[in-house]
């Protein structure tokens, strides 16, 4: 009978910790993504140094140099949330249209009750959110 209880207690704490680590994950995803969207949106109403020259037609425009500038000064200037052990913006970060702010950032999760297990087995919990923002002019 012990034996039956103790593999119980053991499936139990086994489920237990996997649903506070897949919590905490997902949790950790909606941070980062709410940092993207934060930087997405700061990187959008960059104008770029063309707009003086050339002037703005329908949307603000982007260069990929400038929505990193002002992705990375975003992220830089915000704390980190605490289940996350580091980020960093990813390579997809600019504008693939010269109007819309693409902001990709890429973190590391640190997990609880199962995150020392993991690393020392070798395993990162890695979480990339990609977010994307337009600053189109609405002309009356």
């Amino acid at each position: 009978m012990s034996v039956l209880i103790l593999g119980l207690t053991v499936i139990a704490a086994v489920l237990v910790a996997g649903t506070v680590a897949v919590t905490s994950a997902h949790l950790s995803r909606m941070r980062l993504l709410d940092v993207a969207d934060g930087a997405a949106l700061h990187a959008a109403n960059a104008l770029d140094d063309a707009a003086y020259r050339d002037g703005i037609g329908r949307a603000v425009p982007l260069s990929t140099a400038s929505v990193r500038e002002r992705a990375a000064q975003y992220v830089g200037g915000r704390p980190r949330p605490g289940s996350i052990d580091q980020w960093r913006l990813g390579p997809r970060t600019g504008t693939p249209d010269g109007v819309t702010a693409v902001v990709a950032l890429t973190g590391e999760a640190e997990l609880p009750l199962v995150g020392g297990v993991l690393r020392s087995l070798g395993a990162d919990i890695t979480i990339s959110v990609v977010s994307e923002a337009r600053a189109d002019l609405v002309i009356p």
